[in-house]
């Protein structure tokens, strides 16, 4: 088969687009990324566990959380100046380094028993630094990597990998805590996420040097400090598309994330027990499957249309599910708004790929990693405080159709978004 007979299948295809993985740079990080992320799945359930078996409190527990998002949100902005100025390479090495070392000091803590609450807000909090600054530099790679039109399919394949690795994770996790002790597992899960990041430095350390691009004597000069976050909010509030994307997504995610609803509704209506399990995996289960069936996502032309109707999607499939009395029924609705938010997020991330100069890609990037960080923990924070008023079933179902309804009212108040296309062949990778 030719090459353009292959090209030729793949857009006619509505499997996943793998296309990407063509390019070896691109498929060696797409490979560190999943491993990376699925490693990470043992760790985030372990934490948790073991700072509950220390302090048998729900609150200290609830502190881990405070613990990683403060340094996401300051660290996000400026690692996002950092890979404008910086090989965006060393800066992933580097980053990377720092978050291994502290999932090493996770594993050491566990091994040697010290059984400290207030290390593990530590460790939670640097390891939270590590990803805020690497994580503007890995996506904003992305595009250095591979051409503009394979962009929304990379995305799509990072995105696949990383909701399986959600998926998975916890469930693999979860099979060591039970046959372990609780001190053994953690330890065990810590060792796991340990080796597995070692594929990551490996991939990352194949990749091609990706320094900032040369800039002609018209343009500024990034830089590191708050002039340069200060520039990259600047061009930002003058991009309608841009901002409506990031203000379509608070939307999605503050007003229809019901997963602080979860235990609630798995105790009310379905008696608890392996309930609330499904339930925590349901929109990841549709977002793999959305990802596997997404093979049509990068011959979209109207990309702001498409996302616009995936939030609305989203909004409706997470307002029914509130209604469904059965679990069967409840999963599937869930996943279905999984699969609707797989096509937001690649297309969201696809716009700012592609929408935004390689010179200001970084800071973007960080201000996209605190609104993706920050958006469902606030709507944690909505759900649990509507439930309190309002019961259980209003917050859940009344914050989807509000959010399908707001993401309307944004896309006809501003209708910048919806008439967004991408150039064709357009890329600045220069």
């Amino acid at each position: 088969m030719t090459g353009a007979q292959s090209a030729e299948k793949s857009k006619k295809s509505w499997m996943i687009d793998t296309t990407p993985l063509r390019v070896v740079a691109f498929r060696r990080m797409w490979i560190g990324n999943g491993a990376s992320f699925f490693g990470f799945q043992f760790t985030s359930v372990a934490v948790p566990v073991q700072m509950f078996a220390v302090t048998h409190s729900p609150f200290w527990v609830g502190l881990l959380g405070v613990a990683g998002l403060v340094p996401l949100l300051i660290f996000g902005l400026w690692g996002g100046a950092v890979a404008d100025v910086v090989d965006r390479r060393r800066l992933l090495l580097a980053s990377s380094a720092l978050t291994w070392v502290v999932t090493l000091g996770l594993l050491a803590q566990a091994a040697l028993g010290v059984r400290s609450p207030h290390l593990l807000l530590a460790l939670t909090a640097i390891q939270s630094v590590g990803f805020a600054i690497s994580s503007p530099a890995r996506q904003s790679i992305v595009p250095r990597l591979v051409p503009a039109d394979m962009v929304p399919a990379a995305n799509t394949l990072n995105y696949t990998t990383t909701t399986a690795g959600g998926v998975l994770g916890p469930l693999a996790a979860g099979l060591i805590m039970g046959v372990w002790s609780t001190d053994t597992g953690v330890t065990a899960a810590y060792a796991v996420d340990a080796l597995l990041f070692t594929v990551t430095f490996w991939a990352t350390w194949r990749l091609p040097a990706i320094p900032p691009v040369e800039l002609d004597g018209a343009d500024e000069k990034p830089t590191a400090g708050l002039r340069g976050i200060v520039t990259g909010l600047r061009f930002l509030v003058t991009q309608p598309v841009l901002l409506l994307s990031f203000g379509i997504d608070l939307i999605a995610m503050v007003f229809a994330m019901p997963r602080a609803l979860f235990p609630a509704v798995a105790q009310e209506r379905f008696g608890g027990g392996a309930a609330v399990g499904w339930l925590f995996s349901a929109i990841a289960i549709g977002s793999v499957l959305g990802g596997l069936t997404s093979g049509w996502i990068g011959r979209v032309r109207r990309q702001g249309v498409a996302l616009v109707a995936a939030v609305v999607g989203w909004g409706v499939a997470i307002s029914l599910s509130g209604l469904a009395h059965q679990l069967w029924l409840m999963v599937l609705l869930l996943a279905v708004a999984g699969a609707a938010d797989l096509v937001s997020a690649v297309y969201r991330q696809s716009i700012m790929q592609t929408f935004a100069p390689d010179r200001l890609r970084g800071r973007l990037q960080g201000v996209f990693t605190v609104v993706v960080a920050g958006g469902p923990r606030l709507g944690d924070l909505r759900a649990g405080a509507t439930a309190d008023l309002t019961g259980v079933g209003a917050s859940w179902v009344g914050g989807g159709f509000v959010a399908a309804a707001l993401a309307l009212v944004l896309a006809s108040a501003f209708p910048a978004l919806i008439r967004y296309q991408p150039a064709r062949g357009a890329t600045e990778n220069h």
